[in-house]
């Protein structure tokens, strides 16, 4: 063999090396996108579930209170909200907005014994928590799919393909609750 054929050999195999790798890279990149949209996936069916149960929890309590209709159309504009939220930030500040009105149901529940005490309630309130349970961890994949993707486009060697595939970062969901936020105060 001539020295020109060996380094036509090792030019030729580090370009099929290069391709290669860059192949790699670019597929890596493209299931992390593809792990954070199946993440999204997850989030949007638990908060339609929880959507679908509201409803039906408005209406047990609208048996019981007839005079609490502005927490009734609080909690209906909230939801309204909240299932046409499409970004990660409008569904974090629509579903933020309610879990605020869920909060005021709940107190005008509170007031009703016999309401707390029916079955249908309690089925639907633990319904609920479950949702609110599936949501929770939904999220905290959703925020970890979000990191690997986000990491694998800004670190080399993928900050080099991300441009080319045209990969933007994607947003994670942040707490907006100020309450959520807050240190509980515990006292003995």
């Amino acid at each position: 063999m001539t020295p020109g054929l060996i380094v036509l050999i090792i030019v030729i195999v580090i370009v099929i090396g290069c391709v290669i790798a860059a192949i790699a890279i670019y597929n890596g990149i493209v299931s992390k996108r593809n792990r954070v949209d199946n993440a999204w996936q997850n989030i949007d069916a638990n908060l339609q579930r929880r959507h679908d149960l509201i409803p039906n929890l408005v209406e047990a309590v609208k048996g019981y209170e007839k005079h609490e209709s502005g927490v009734f159309e609080a909690v209906t504009e909230a939801r309204a909200m909240a299932t046409a939220a499409r970004t990660p930030a409008q569904v974090s500040q629509a579903e933020s907005a309610l879990t605020d009105a869920l909060r005021q149901l709940f107190a005008v529940a509170e007031s009703y014994p016999d309401l707390k005490a029916s079955a249908n309630f309690l089925q639907l309130q633990q319904q609920l928590d479950d949702a609110e349970n599936r949501i929770v961890y939904a999220r905290q994949s959703y925020n970890d799919c979000v990191y690997e993707y986000n990491t694998s486009i800004q670190t080399f060697p993928g900050n080099l393909m991300a441009p080319l595939g045209r990969f933007e970062p994607r947003d994670g969901f942040e707490v907006t609750d100020a309450e959520a936020r807050s240190v509980p105060e515990v006292s003995f």
